[in-house]
Order: C-alpha cells, then structure tokens, then sequence
C-alpha cells in the first residue's frame, strides 16, 4: 500500500490514551478497512467540510490524500480545499493557536497526531458521544471525553441527545419483534438530525476511517 495510507494505518491501530482526564468507558468497536476508496472519499468530504474549520491535518498534503483517495486533483482542489490553498501545500488551518485557546480553552488537535493517540474505536465512539448538558458552556458534553470544550459540530447530521448515549454494546434480536435492541446509540434526542442513526454511524464510520 501506498506510504500515506500505511501511515494512516499506523495511527488509527494505537489504542493509547483512551479518555483525557476521566475513566475508561466501553467502546464500540469498529475496523478500519483503507481498501474500501469510498468510505475514505466520503470521510475526506466530512473532515474537510465539519473538521477542518478548527482541526488541521498538517501532516497530509491536500494532493497526496487526493491521489490516494483517487479523487483527481483538479476535481479536489474544486470542491474539498476552501481557503485558497495549493494542492501541493499541507493542510493547515487559518485559526491560530492563541485565538483557539480563547474560544475553546485550549488549540484543538492536529488530527493526524489526535488519531494515532487515540485509535479507532475511541474516535468512532467519541464522534457519537455527545448529549445535551446545559452545565456547560457550550451546552453539550461527551461520554467518552467528560467535560470537552468542543462543540458537537454534527449536530445537523446526528441531532442531539437528551441523555448520555450508551456505548460499547453490541446489542440482540427480539424473537417477538425482530428488531435488534439493547445495542449502543441515543435513546432520547432533544434535537433531530438529517440523518437516521443507521446513517449516522457510518458516516462516522467513513471519518474514522479516513
């Protein structure tokens, strides 16, 4: 496999460091597959559109991920770089550190290094985590990461839940329904979002991956 996509492999595998400043919790578990072109197509178009306002990716450059995603370059430059730059430059982002820590209490997170520290699982369940709570600034918190500053920047997408989600479960069929229940996700929403939880989990499926 190409360097870029054995780079990627290497982060996302490291399970370090689950949950900055509060106790392991149950995570769902995913497996990334960096074969599969276009769940990483889908997840560069949501890091780029709802991750990159704040996160850089300052170890990537904008036409090596498109050469490896198989986006043709003049078509990624198109659509998926909005602040002007080249696609040979790397992919910074304008906010400054200083300006960052007024906002959100601290410089969010280069996410090529955020991944190889937190791995898969912690992403894919911290990017479900959130719920509303009104006791924070900016009134949302998350399982897996108590107490974040960052807001729940996919709340158009997932919606909000009214309680903390449960995680780390894998769920079971009904034999009189036939549904599946007792499996991790939202029981209570205070906001609805555009998106089914079905649909939900696999576009942060397609971000973890990519």
């Amino acid at each position: 496999m190409k360097k870029f996509f054995a780079t990627l492999v290497l982060m996302l595998s490291s399970a370090a460091a689950l949950a900055a400043g509060g106790p392991s919790i149950p995570l769902d578990k995913i497996k990334p597959d960096i074969s599969d072109k276009a769940s990483l197509q889908r997840g560069v178009a949501l890091f780029t559109n709802y991750c990159m306002g704040c996160h850089s990716a300052k170890y990537s450059r904008y036409e090596r991920v498109a050469q490896d995603l198989e986006i043709p370059v003049e078509l990624y430059s198109e659509n998926l770089i909005f602040n002007g730059a080249k696609p040979g430059e790397l992919m910074q982002i304008a906010m400054s550190p200083s300006m960052a820590k007024g906002w959100f209490g601290a410089p969010p997170p280069d996410l090529t290094l955020e991944a190889r520290l937190r791995g898969p699982n912690w992403i894919y369940s911290y990017l479900r985590g959130f719920y509303a709570d009104p006791s924070r600034p900016l009134g949302v918190n998350n399982v897996v990461f108590p107490n974040v500053g960052m807001p729940h920047v996919l709340v158009d997408l997932q919606g909000l839940c009214a309680v903390p989600p449960k995680l780390g479960m894998t769920g079971h069929v009904d034999p009189l329904s036939g549904s599946v229940v007792g499996k991790s996700g939202c029981e209570n929403w205070a906001v609805k979002g555009s998106m089914t939880p079905d649909e939900f989990d696999q576009a942060m499926y397609d971000l973890t991956n990519f």
